[in-house]
């Protein structure tokens, strides 16, 4: 997940510095995520009931949206419009489709997901939004350290400015990030007996400003699918 780098100008600094600064300095962490149906919501909010239990509270907990990213990356600010624009036109062509989230991953970096399964649906969408925005982003977002042990990450990271599309894109739903807590690993044993499992639907999609552990902190759009089933 990427940060936001923005410089930091030092009081007094004259107008023709200000003027001198890259363009990169006004890049603006944005997610485009899709969005679950209410069965898949409280889902979350169940596993994250169970994860409080231990002492730790979810994202889902600290108020933010429930989502699955399709592409995350660095845009300039001056985009933002042209991507919700872009993204309402995706939202009228699609209808809702099944997906199913089953299991809880613990990664070694106390990173917890809710695992989604990877359908062809899902992976479409994903990828039709990443080759509609990545015109769009910046041209040398900030690379997390972690993906330059992954060669097949860094070079779709290094192409298109996120390292998990394509045949990268693992969807999920992110209950916690970064977590100190060490009753993280009594939770994580707890799910692998009792798994939580739920079939719901993508209803929508959204796109989002990010914090540093990509949740969303302001929301741009979200736009419900408009064509009817099939």
């Amino acid at each position: 997940m990427t940060s936001v780098f923005m410089s930091t100008v030092k009081a007094g600094m004259s107008a023709c510095l200000l003027v001198a600064l890259p363009l990169w300095a006004h890049a603006t962490s944005i997610d485009v995520f899709a969005m679950p149906s209410d069965s898949v919501v409280k889902t979350m909010q169940q596993t994250s009931d169970t994860l409080h239990s231990y002492g730790i509270d979810s994202f889902y907990r600290q108020g933010k949206p429930v989502h699955i990213t399709l592409y995350l990356t660095e845009f300039p600010s001056s985009a933002q419009e042209k991507i919700t624009q872009i993204v309402q036109r995706f939202a009228k062509t699609q209808a809702p489709f099944p997906i199913t989230a089953s299991g809880v991953t613990v990664t070694k970096g106390h990173w917890a997901f809710i695992d989604v399964k990877r359908s062809a649906a899902l992976q479409r969408l994903a990828d039709e939004i990443t080759l509609a925005l990545e015109p769009l982003r910046v041209s040398d977002p900030t690379m997390p350290d972690w993906v330059k042990a992954y060669p097949n990450k860094q070079a779709a990271f290094e192409r298109y400015g996120s390292p998990n599309v394509f045949q990268n894109f693992t969807p999920h739903l992110t209950l916690v990030g970064g977590e100190t807590n060490p009753n993280l690993a009594k939770f994580a044993k707890a799910m692998h007996q009792h798994p939580p499992y739920v079939q719901g639907k993508i209803v929508g999609i959204g796109v989002g400003i990010t914090d540093k552990w990509g949740q969303q902190k302001t929301i741009l759009g979200e736009y419900r699918f408009n064509k009817a089933q099939p």
